[in-house]
């Protein structure tokens, strides 16, 4: 363990001469690029439902998640694993290894899309017959969906690459592409084949998946070429390993690309065990609390199905920050620049709380008007608002968790998941049985479940790189979240008789500003993050230099 006093941000400089992009604008970049996606993929679920109905939906729902099962294992967390190594690599010029490395995953890649292609396509009749799909007219959804795995790991893998060289905007884009050919196919197709029956409509919809993963993919051969003719103007033909550099065998570099990447596959699918345990448990002891079955499930989807999707939108940035930091601190780790990782994970945390703590206060103060505006159902805002405890700790759990897989501890945030899965079951089995509590009871469960995590994670850190957090830093961010959810609440209160939208976005907005300020005229906004936002960042500075927050 070593232990550093940083500066603040670290700065940009680069490893070698491709240029990158900084971690910051890479995190900006896949924050659009998530946030566009999402909002494509909400638009698209209104025609897609229009045209397929309830039960179309549902043979589409039933075959989907076989799918993502399999693309989820066939990938293995390997795009994680290749960027860690290509990044170190990259930062020692060792350019000819991380082409090397890069063929090897693809032909890895080609061997597990292929087989679980396979299994998907071949196990559909055993589903059924099995019963663990319950209507056979989703066999056809599910052999559509089968090359989709095929193409999905290439994808990823090819991703993983470039994000090694921290280029960020073939992800964005590519993401961005994927999600319009898919919606569009999946509305065409659709349409075109309802005539034919529902479950040639639901197979329809499903492919859209393998026309999105294709086009996603074309677009990244054409960066991928970007890439290469790059490196070839700055380091010309690499076509034998770098003088001085140890040539890895292929077994070699095989096992160190699992040894990486099987701790995040198992961590990834960490998370539908957890929803799994979710069902299994919550509504039970919702029962045991005196709730009716009927009630009970219509806690558990005020709970599941819109409290956590506000949690995770809210997540949006620090979960692209989480993608953009990896290969920083991977490459920092091989110059063994101790302190730029300090740095870095300072900087990582500081735009974490700086994001997550008003997107806290606004959830969890106006959490009954939220709900009912979005979806309608004001009985949801005490799990919404009690949920919104677990955007502060998401992203500190998504950061920190992106730390250790920087540093190549990817093995340690896997066990700490399930030491918090372990504390989510006791707290769910425990305190949704209490009637004071009921559904209220999931959701502390559930932020205890991302703190545990998050808390843990954070104490290997320290372990490892000395990290302690900026205590006056933190104390400015709170003092001004404390201060905006003041102003959220009067703001609100103040104009309830404008109507409930104008009142609700109004307080946003209002308590947004007062925040920002708050933060400018205490410090709390370091100028090197800012400096660092694509096209806005400089021009805010040199405003608040002249009204005297900057020197």
């Amino acid at each position: 363990m070593f232990f550093i006093n940083a500066s603040d941000t670290p700065r940009e400089e680069e490893s070698g001469k491709v240029k990158g992009e900084s971690f910051l604008k890479g995190t900006i970049v896949l924050t659009v690029a998530s946030f566009v996606v999402k909002v494509i993929g909400s638009l698209n679920w209104i025609f897609v439902s229009r045209i397929l109905g309830g039960e179309g939906i549902g043979l589409y729902q039933m075959a989907f998640p076989i799918y993502f099962f399999a693309m989820t294992v066939s990938q293995a967390g390997v795009p994680v694993a290749i960027s860690i190594i290509t990044a170190q690599k990259v930062a020692l010029k060792d350019i000819f290894g991380a082409k090397r490395v890069f063929r090897i995953a693809m032909m890895l890649m080609f061997g597990t899309g292929l087989a679980f292609s396979l299994i998907t396509y071949f196990a559909a009749d055993w589903l059924i017959e099995y019963q663990f799909i319950r209507d056979e007219r989703a066999r056809m959804a599910v052999e559509v969906l089968a090359p989709t795995v095929f193409f999905v790991t290439f994808l990823a893998a090819s991703r993983g690459y470039l994000q090694g060289w921290q280029r960020m905007t073939p992800t964005a884009v590519s993401q961005i592409v994927e999600q319009i050919v898919r919606v569009i196919t999946m509305i065409a197709l659709a349409g075109l084949l309802l005539p034919w029956g529902l479950p040639f409509a639901a197979a329809g919809a499903s492919s859209g998946a393998l026309f999105g993963a294709v086009a996603g993919l074309l677009v990244l051969v054409f960066f991928h070429i970007r890439l290469n003719r790059d490196i070839k103007r700055d380091y010309g033909d690499v076509l034998a390993p770098t003088d001085g550099k140890p040539r890895e065998s292929a077994w070699q570099i095989i096992k160190r690309i699992f040894s990486l990447s099987l701790p995040v596959s198992a961590a990834s699918i960490m998370l539908p065990v957890v929803s799994n345990l979710d069902l299994m448990i919550v509504p039970q002891r919702l029962e045991v609390a005196g709730f009716t079955v009927n009630e009970a499930t219509e806690l558990f989807g005020y709970l599941t199905g819109m409290a956590v999707p506000l949690v995770n939108l809210a997540t949006i940035l620090t979960a692209s920050m989480a993608v953009s930091i990896v290969p920083s601190i991977s490459e920092a780790v091989a110059l063994k620049d101790f302190r730029r990782i300090d740095s870095l994970a300072q900087a990582a945390v500081r735009i974490s709380n700086l994001v997550c703590f008003p997107a806290f206060v606004v959830v969890f103060i106006l959490a009954t008007p939220i709900a009912g505006l979005i979806y309608n159902a004001p009985k949801a805002g005490d799990a919404v608002m009690i949920s919104a405890v677990s955007i502060v700790l998401l992203g500190l759990h998504q950061v920190s968790t992106a730390i250790l897989q920087g540093l190549g501890h990817t093995k340690i945030p896997m066990f700490n998941m399930i030491l918090a899965a372990v504390a989510k079951v006791v707290l769910n089995w425990t305190l949704v049985a209490m009637p004071a509590f009921g559904i209220m009871g999931a959701a502390w469960a559930t932020a205890a479940d991302m703190g545990v995590a998050a808390i843990i994670n954070l104490c290997f850190i320290y372990r490892y790189i000395g990290y302690r957090p900026k205590i006056t830093e933190l104390v400015k961010t709170i003092t001004a979240a404390a201060i905006m959810a003041m102003t959220v609440k009067l703001f609100y209160d103040f104009a309830g008789g404008a109507g409930e939208a104008i009142a609700t976005f109004g307080a946003i907005f209002v308590g947004c500003a007062v925040y920002g300020l708050v933060l400018a005229a205490t410090g709390g906004i370091v100028r090197d993050d800012l400096e660092r936002i694509p096209m806005v960042g400089r021009f805010t500075v040199k405003i608040l230099r002249r009204v005297g927050v900057y020197k």
